[in-house]
């Protein structure tokens, strides 16, 4: 069976490459017919969620002038992730994703639609948009999963991580574009038309994938039907503990790193005392670093995990100094910083987590990644926010930035500690280590 097919082979990061041979052309993965109609439509999709997101939580701070409140929005719209996220996983294994995604995507656009309607009659209360946050987050349970292993059915093992970078590239191309139109369209028309407008675009995802060439995918073998399946991922992560230190990192930075809905929307509103418009414009700042973070990632196809935990540590340190900048230029010129490391963390860590796993596992380990990513923010969504209404943005930041740190240190240290490598050994061989994630984590 040649590797390309690779339906029963483990595809791991060659540790062995030499620093010319790990660099790929940037648009490398477009190159490819199905990956190229993917992307397009990704990038039309994503555009219209981020204009949904900013709409979203600017409608619910004007109804109840809370940031607890845009915090709670948040939490529904995650938590489903946190319940039932393995069994999304599980899912994903045992099905086709590509009739799985045509279906979660024409959920998402219904779900738009109806808050569309909502907001565009009058009706809208704030109950309406924690329901419909709570829906577009039962359905990402699902979708999640499938999405980030679909694309190892599209692009070969070489191409993975550039793949997974363009998608990020596209997912922060779109964080530039869409909260910039939201901004405009709520100061000029209100939220009721960004998502109206959101609810159009899932029909470019659903093009795409329906257009495809199935010929040219390959996809991996279904799980079977087996008892302990779900327990399974989760014992299969714990085997390897570079591996599974590495997931409950990301899943840290998550839960306390990621608030950005609820910190800016507050620093719009009661620290530089603007409106919509400049929150619109603070998240499209932040997406100018995360493109080129996304872009720069795209050329490397080997990591070290040396990387990872430095670009992890200059995030958090970046969330400290925005929480003691008080000045609005300044405040939004770090953001492009941030964006900067902290895409450049999420793709390099996204594509590591896949390239570790076997193919039929791939589908639950993804989803426990996606489950400590997201799944966190409903504990910390609320814990920010409250934080916020009691000391305000500045104060929240910083604690945020401050738990980062810990949490780095903590899973660089028990990462090194549980597979046997001295510190000194942690960040001066960062190959061997790749070479511990991609084999199993163990010595």
């Amino acid at each position: 069976m040649s590797p390309r097919n690779g339906k029963h082979q483990k595809r791991s990061v060659d540790p062995e490459h030499s620093e010319a041979s790990s660099k790929v052309s940037t648009f490398a993965a477009l190159k490819i017919h199905n990956y190229r109609l993917y992307f397009g439509g990704q990038f039309i999709s994503n555009s219209g969620t981020w204009m949904q997101r900013i709409a979203q939580d600017w409608l619910v701070l004007e109804i109840t002038n809370s940031p607890l409140a845009v915090g709670i929005t948040t939490a529904l719209q995650f938590l489903p992730m946190l319940l039932f996220g393995l069994f999304g996983g599980l899912v994903a294994d045992r099905y086709n994703k590509r009739h799985l995604l045509l279906l979660t995507q024409a959920v998402m656009g219904l779900l738009a639609a109806i808050l569309a309607v909502l907001t565009l009659t009058g009706l809208i209360e704030v109950w309406h948009i924690y329901a419909i946050a709570a829906g577009l987050g039962l359905v990402t349970v699902v979708d999640n999963p499938a999405r980030q292993v679909f694309v190892n059915e599209m692009v070969p093992t070489r191409l993975l991580r550039n793949a997974v970078s363009l998608n990020a590239g596209t997912f922060q191309m779109a964080r530039l574009i869409g909260p910039a139109i939201a901004g405009v369209l709520i100061a000029a028309v209100g939220s009721g038309w960004a998502f109206a407008i959101n609810s159009v675009t899932f029909v470019a995802t659903i093009l795409a994938l329906a257009a495809m060439d199935k010929s040219q995918l390959t996809p991996s073998q279904p799980a079977p039907r087996e008892k302990g399946q779900l327990l399974g991922g989760l014992r299969y992560v714990a085997a390897r503990p570079q591996l599974m230190w590495l997931i409950i990192l990301v899943g840290l930075i998550g839960t306390f790193g990621y608030n950005f809905a609820i910190i800016l929307s507050a620093y719009a509103k009661n620290v530089f005392d603007s409106d919509a418009d400049v929150f619109g414009w603070l998240n499209s700042a932040m997406a100018v670093g995360s493109v080129a973070g996304a872009l720069l990632a795209a050329r490397r196809s080997t990591v070290g995990m040396k990387f990872m935990y430095l670009v992890c540590m200059s995030f958090s340190v970046m969330l400290i100094v925005l929480g003691v900048t008080p000045w609005l230029l300044p405040f939004a010129g770090l953001l492009v910083i941030t964006g900067f490391v902290s895409v450049t963390f999420n793709t390099t860590a996204n594509a590591t987590v896949q390239l570790s796993a076997d193919p039929q596992m791939r589908g639950r380990v993804m989803s426990i990644y996606m489950l400590v990513f997201t799944g966190g923010t409903p504990i910390g969504g609320p814990v920010v926010g409250a934080i916020t209404d009691l000391w305000g943005a500045p104060v929240a930041i910083i604690l945020c930035g401050v738990a980062c740190v810990l949490s780095t240190i903590a899973c660089a240290l028990l990462a090194a500690h549980q597979s046997g490598v001295r510190i000194g050994e942690q960040f001066k061989l960062p190959r061997r280590l790749t070479r511990r994630v991609s084999h199993g984590g163990n010595r």
